[in-house]
């Protein structure tokens, strides 16, 4: 079927798809290769501290675009997206989408690669995925195709979906913080309500904003403000962790700033898309810096 000018270019895949748990691998790695500490050693000196009042690690450690983010002291609520950030779901889509259009002949019957999925699929909502990529198909055939494919995620996400490293320790450290927080996708409500019980956080998320449910689903901000207003916060006390551009563009446009997490996306994607600060995961040290500036108030903390 005839594609858009932009998604013609589509290369031959890779051997096979990276898999789910590289990512949280690769820092290990890295760090063997260029020590002699023991692994156990290695173990224990990744560990983080996540200790009530625990300085975290020196302020230098931030980069200064996320010491921008000290003027949100007292830290009163924190707003996560989903796919990407509470999880590396990325490469459970990409298998997803990959042999849904490889089924129908999309681009010849040549799989798409992980290239082609990260610029043009990657943090999309799926109405506007299924007029880009189908163009020429009926409408509500192509959403139909794009519901096929999230219960094919959903069949593969119980064995595969992983919390991004760091994940329940920054959980732990909120409700001791007695901080407000809400979960803001543009994934469907099946699939979101599926991570979060897989992740074990059905219960840590008070209120669930799913963009198709918003007048319009990011990159426009109407989930995140809706989220700001569900919960009672404040921009001027709340940041948000997404890991896309569509994602990042959301937030900056609803007034609150925004950390990036590279999972898969590249740095400068995210910073360009205006992101505050970027961080590999939720045990990075820059994060760590910055929560230890915006300490919540006293009074909120319950220990």
């Amino acid at each position: 079927m005839p594609l858009p000018r932009r998604l013609l270019s589509i290369s031959a895949p890779s051997a096979s798809p990276r898999s789910i748990s590289s990512r949280f691998g690769r820092r290990e790695a890295e760090e063997e290769a260029t020590t002699t500490t023991t692994p156990t050693k290695e173990r224990e000196r990744s560990r983080i501290s996540w200790t009530v009042g625990a300085a975290a690690t020196p302020a230098d450690m931030a980069n200064s675009s996320g010491s921008d983010l000290a003027k949100l002291a007292p830290l009163e609520a924190v707003l996560f997206d989903i796919d990407g950030t509470l999880c590396d779901s990325d490469p459970i889509h990409f298998c997803a989408f990959r042999e849904l259009l490889q089924q129908i002949g999309f681009n010849g019957g040549v799989p798409i690669t992980e290239e082609f999925y990260s610029a043009n699929i990657s943090g999309g909502h799926n109405d506007d995925l299924a007029r880009a990529l189908l163009p020429d198909m009926d409408h509500q055939k192509a959403m139909r195709l794009m519901d096929e494919k999230e219960a094919l995620f959903r069949k593969l996400a119980p064995g595969q979906l992983k919390a991004v490293d760091g994940l329940h320790d920054l959980c732990e450290w909120m409700q001791c913080r007695d901080l407000k927080r809400a979960a803001v996708t543009n994934a469907p409500r099946a699939n979101a309500e599926l991570m979060l019980s897989l992740l074990g956080l059905a219960d840590f998320f008070p209120v669930l904003v799913i963009g198709s449910e918003c007048g319009r689903a990011k990159p426009f901000p109407d989930p995140y403000l809706r989220a700001l207003d569900l919960i009672g916060a404040s921009p001027d006390h709340t940041f948000i962790f997404e890991d896309s551009a569509s994602g990042v563009r959301a937030g900056v446009a609803a007034g609150v700033p925004v950390v990036g997490l590279t999972t898969r996306n590249p740095g400068k994607v995210l910073s360009d898309a205006g992101a505050s600060l970027l961080i590999q995961d939720f045990q990075d040290p820059k994060l760590l810096s910055v929560l230890e500036e915006i300490e919540p108030a006293a009074a909120n903390a319950q220990g």
